[in-house]
């Protein structure tokens, strides 16, 4: 019993370490949408939607639309493929809170 309780533990602390481990760099993510959103959530061309101010959870939402094909769009299927849950968590409240375009 004591070596399955060990065990357990092991793979718990395990668990974290790796998890620590895999953190991603939110700036390399901003970076890789701020070449059409612009590094201040403002797209770049009328065609490409303002992501400053906007509510996070719509944020949120869209990037799973996207990722799950729910709502198509090439490049955005593409760029949000290898997102993480955390990760559109964080870039939708990191540009839900830069303003908003005038």
């Amino acid at each position: 019993m004591k070596s399955l309780a060990a065990c357990a533990a092991f793979l718990t602390i395990a668990s974290v370490a790796a998890h620590a481990e895999q953190k991603y760099d939110l700036a390399k993510v901003v970076a890789e949408c701020a070449a059409c959103h612009g590094p201040d959530g403002i797209g770049n061309d009328v065609e490409i939607p303002n992501l400053a101010g906007q509510h996070d959870q719509y944020l949120y939402t869209q990037l799973q639309h996207f990722k799950n094909g729910r709502r198509p769009h090439k490049e955005m299927a593409y760029e949000s493929r290898h997102l993480s849950d955390e990760e559109m968590r964080d870039l939708a409240r990191y540009y839900s809170q830069l303003p908003a375009a005038r």
